[in-house]
């Protein structure tokens, strides 16, 4: 993500149109009335690491049946160890929506100060985050998003399109200056809204790119053995081509099971979240895996940090609002050679 704007730049901009036009005014008045001053700048509550109000934060999310969403749930916690002055009542995960609005009932009932909800199935589960807001609970609505925004206060989520567009100008510039250029995907569920965005937003990037041409998309299903079965089936009807895009790293390890047991060197590998081992094989430089697009866990770290700025009814440092914003979208960063020892602690397994 971008870096805040500092709030000394801000009060710099906000005292500069504070000045009074009239010369005279100027003479007198200037070194008194900019000492008196106050901005959202100057007096806006942000929240930081220092303890304040205690908040109980209930957190609840689908079955860790994935690394990623493994991932989700141990970012979740140690975050909320950070602070002193944070209680995490989270629920046992389940892929079952009647189940999973059970829980989330139960914290509300419990009492909870906020929310945060990464539901199994957003449509399923919107009118229990609209009961919890009825409540007075702000929810924190994490990745998979309701129906309705009157269901959650922020949501924060990764770029799915986004994901799309970044393996596709890396894959796109990397190779830009080969004739004819023939790419290939492993996508993730069909079914799944995230995987046709995912598609949407490569085939966009790769438009910038008259040279490359995308000859195959194969769906999988985001595990280990789908992604060997096929990607053995890819490798078999493309005896040729220059690049292949995974969504999915889990898939990946698979993907790049089936690409050894065929001998296949002759192409580059882009995968997709950000695993712990494509970190490693990217590291290690000795297969076609050259890189992976994030889609980053670390999201459920920042909706405990959302969450508490909530709770203790503060705003986030480096913005003059005094509200956390409505949603924040990820950006969805290329992980290659260059860069991978600054992510590697971020991989998840």
């Amino acid at each position: 993500m971008p870096e805040p704007t500092s709030l000394t730049s801000r009060r710099g901009l906000l005292f500069g149109t504070a000045a009074v036009s009239a010369g005279a005014l100027l003479v007198g008045c200037t070194s008194n009335d900019t000492k008196d001053e106050k901005t959202a700048a100057n007096s806006q509550p942000a929240a930081d690491d220092k303890p304040g109000k205690h908040v109980t934060i209930g957190f609840a999310g689908p079955q860790a049946d994935h690394g990623w969403l493994n991932a989700i749930n141990d970012n979740a916690k140690s975050r909320a160890k950070k602070y002193s002055d944070v209680t995490l009542e989270i629920t046992e995960g389940s892929n079952d929506t009647a189940a999973q609005i059970g829980q989330i009932e139960t914290l509300i009932n419990k009492k909870v100060d906020v929310l945060v909800v990464l539901p199994a199935d957003g449509a399923a589960l919107t009118q229990v985050g609209l009961k919890a807001m009825r409540a007075g609970i702000p929810v924190v609505n994490l990745d998979r998003i309701f129906n309705s925004p009157q269901a959650y206060r922020c949501w924060i989520g990764g770029d799915n399109y986004g994901m799309g567009l970044s393996a596709g100008h890396y894959i796109g510039e990397k190779l830009k200056d080969k004739k004819n250029a023939r790419v290939i995907e492993l996508a993730g569920l069909d079914n799944l809204e995230l995987t046709k965005q995912r598609t949407q937003g490569f085939d966009a990037a790769l438009k910038n790119y008259p040279n490359v041409k995308k000859v195959a998309r194969q769906a999988a299903e985001f595990t280990v053995e789908s992604g060997q079965a096929k990607m053995a089936q890819l490798l078999q009807a493309q005896p040729k081509f220059d690049a292949l895009w995974n969504h999915d790293d889990d898939q990946g390890v698979g993907a790049l099971r089936a690409i050894k047991q065929a001998g296949r060197d002759d192409f580059l590998m882009v995968g997709g979240a950000g695993a712990l081992s494509a970190f490693q094989a990217i590291d290690a430089g000795n297969s076609v895996l050259k890189a992976t697009v994030l889609y980053p866990p670390t999201m459920a770290a920042s909706a405990i940090d959302l969450a508490r700025a909530l709770g203790q009814g503060k705003g986030i440092g480096g913005l003059a609002e005094f509200e956390i914003p409505a949603s924040l979208t990820l950006y969805s960063a290329v992980v290659d050679k260059d860069n991978v020892q600054q992510y590697m602690a971020t991989g998840f397994k």
